[in-house]
């Protein structure tokens, strides 16, 4: 659905893409992750076809976004950050105007209407201004308007941002709804919106990309956790002689029993079976062993960090 090859794009001296590239299968719900200022928007103004690129190539639905700009918006539903709505209409006024606007033929307008103002809900909200909506009903015409059209791309920016926590659930529901008949790529700085919502994500950093994985993928790691019922004499010393060990962390859990993170040197070996029989050996009382699991928080942090 999208191929991003080697994206630049530079404001002035401001590098905000620096050889960005990726790709999206049809029907993926995809979130690109960043901070404030990482290039998200730059990218995703690049996808709609409302900036262009300083070099690099990007095909939407096997057409160049940069030569067939008018053919790609018709594929494309776009939610910016801050929606595109007039307070003083109703909703009703609001999405006969973008259906017009999308020049939907006579034959399918009324069908195309109902059917999005179903998938968002607003059927009890059709004679209200929306300059009289909260803002998480908002938001939902704004999702509205943008898959009118039933688009076979849906890009939205922040679509969560200043909603309240059930406004955000919402919003959450109501995107993957969406995802059944869309591919979606939405972008955050929220890390909590990417796990909740997607597969897979894509980390920007700085105007590049520092990780396109999916999210049990990035979470995967050679870690090990043991935790005993009582802490035995040598333990951290016994785990650190073994194979493929880089270092023991020695805590407790919240119940209070003695827990051990075992660190590897980086090698993607399973040290439970070792783990596990070093401790039947030792006669430790096990209460639990298991492949430690990375958030996607740590994930981010390293990235982040690592400049």
């Amino acid at each position: 659905m999208i191929q991003a090859k080697d994206l630049s794009k530079s404001y002035g001296a401001i590098e905000a893409l620096r050889s960005v590239s990726f790709d999206i299968a049809a029907g993926e719900i995809v979130g690109l992750l960043g901070p404030n200022g990482a290039g998200k928007t730059t990218i995703i103004k690049i996808l709609t076809g409302y900036l262009q690129p300083d070099a690099g190539e990007v095909q939407v639905d096997g057409l160049d976004v940069l030569n067939q700009t008018r053919q790609v918006q018709e594929r494309i539903g776009y939610l910016p950050e801050t929606a595109p709505l007039y307070p003083e209409l109703s909703v009703q006024a609001y999405l006969r105007l973008m259906a017009q606007l999308r020049q939907l033929r006579e034959e399918v307008q009324v069908t195309y209407l109902a059917d999005a103002i179903r998938a968002t809900g607003l059927e009890k909200h059709l004679t209200r201004p929306i300059g009289q909506l909260s803002k998480g009903f908002r938001q939902r015409v704004g999702l509205a308007q943008a898959i009118l059209h039933q688009p076979r791309l849906l890009i939205l920016d922040e679509p969560t941002i200043g909603l309240d926590p059930t406004q955000i659930v919402e919003i959450r529901h109501l995107i993957k709804r969406l995802a059944e008949t869309s591919t979606i790529l939405f972008s955050t700085h929220i890390l909590s919106e990417v796990e909740a919502l997607c597969d897979r994500v894509i980390i920007l950093i700085n105007g590049q990309i520092r990780a396109d994985a999916r999210l049990k993928d990035l979470a995967a790691t050679s870690d090990a956790v043991l935790v005993l019922d009582q802490a035995p004499d040598g333990v951290e010393r016994t785990l650190g002689a073994l194979e493929g060990v880089r270092q023991v962390i020695a805590g407790r859990t919240t119940d209070g029993f003695p827990s051990y993170q075992i660190k590897t040197n980086g090698d993607r070996v399973d040290l439970c079976p070792a783990i596990y029989e070093t401790a039947r050996h030792q006669s430790w009382p096990l209460r639990e062993l298991r492949r430690d699991v990375r958030t996607l928080e740590a994930v981010f942090n390293e990235l982040a960090t690592a400049g």
